[in-house]
């Protein structure tokens, strides 16, 4: 497992829309012969094995397309797992070194569906040079909202990773998962969710599981898809900030410890405030943080839905999950109801 504090460098503040995480996926591609662009929007870090190979050749964990003798390029057609607008690009060649393209750009384009024989693509990144075995970042200036993205290299070669970082679009899904819709009344939506534009602003820690995580779709496959911090030897305790998608009421909060057994928290706390724009170093230091769930004890692996147990619903712009003293939890919902502007 790769520790999200392993040095690679991030769009602070935004999430990575591409990600296969929160539904990121290849749709289509010109050639993708040694290496398949599904690995593009892989959340892992890029790895390199010297003695693996297969029927086409060198094994890479990445797209890469064959050796091109004609005219033209080769590209990648990505579906985001969120739409949203794009602030930066990071299009990482990690481990192809006499096998990157020499240059790459960007294209995106708004689409209801997949088919996009007669979509209008607009260039978000013109075409740029690229480093070998490196990342390569590009800010994005552009305020519209995209669906799909579309990778061009020139003129053949490898990519490890293609990171699409901004700022997520709310969808405002209605609850999908048949356990949750049982403790959640009609019409409320998770205030906290990622894909409904929540996003973790700080935490105190987060060595084995990136705080994001915490709101991210579905439920965790592994501890290392839950936010999970180190083991703590001193005084004190581990929280993480989350900004919600919308300005809301709370209903119902589920907390879930998927996965964490012997490392779950052994007692948490859910805070709220209504702070709409607040700065981030202000809200950590912030007085006015009001209890939604006392102190309360935690279980291994165990999902529950606390309803009759919130003090004070809100409503909040702002959550603060306070887990004691340190520990893991794969998922946190915050359901309930937008208000009015």
């Amino acid at each position: 497992m790769t520790r999200p504090d392993s040095g690679a460098a991030v769009f602070t503040g935004l999430v990575d829309l591409a990600s296969a995480a929160i539904g990121g996926r290849a749709l289509s591609t010109n050639d993708e012969f040694f290496a398949e662009c599904q690995n593009l929007v892989e959340p892992t870090e890029p790895v390199f094995l010297p003695d693996e190979y297969t029927e086409h050749g060198k094994w890479m964990d990445g797209w890469e397309s064959r050796r091109k003798r004609g005219p033209g390029h080769d590209w990648c057609v990505l579906r985001l797992g969120a739409s949203g607008v794009i602030r930066g690009v990071d299009i990482d060649t990690a481990h192809f070194l006499g096998n990157h393209p020499p240059f790459a750009s960007l294209d995106a384009t708004r689409a209801d569906g997949d088919a996009l024989e007669s979509a209008t693509w607009t260039e978000v990144l013109p075409q740029s040079p690229l480093r070998a075995g490196s990342q390569n970042l590009f800010a994005v200036l552009d305020p519209r909202a995209y669906t799909h993205v579309r990778l061009n290299i020139f003129p053949d070669g490898g990519v490890a990773r293609l990171r699409v970082y901004g700022d997520v679009e709310p969808a405002w899904r209605a609850v999908d998962d048949e356990l949750a819709r049982r403790h959640v009344a009609r019409g409320d939506v998770d205030l906290a969710a990622l894909h409904n534009g929540g996003l973790a602003l700080a935490c105190s820690d987060m060595f084995f599981g990136s705080m994001n995580h915490l709101i991210a779709p579905g439920r965790a496959a592994n501890m290392g898809e839950g936010w999970e911090t180190r083991r703590r030897r001193g005084p004190g305790h581990d929280w993480i900030v989350v900004r919600l998608g919308g300005r809301g009421s709370v209903h119902v909060v589920e907390l879930d410890t998927n996965h964490f057994k012997g490392n779950f928290p052994d007692r948490c706390r859910l805070e709220g405030i209504d702070a709409a724009g607040a700065r981030t170093t202000d809200l950590i230091a912030h007085d006015g943080w009001r209890t939604i769930l006392d102190e309360m004890k935690m279980q291994a692996d165990e999902r529950r839905f606390l309803r009759d147990e919130i003090v004070e619903r809100g409503p909040f712009t702002h959550v603060r999950l306070s887990v004691y003293p340190d520990g893991g939890v794969s998922r946190m919902r915050v359901f309930g109801q937008r208000a009015e502007s």
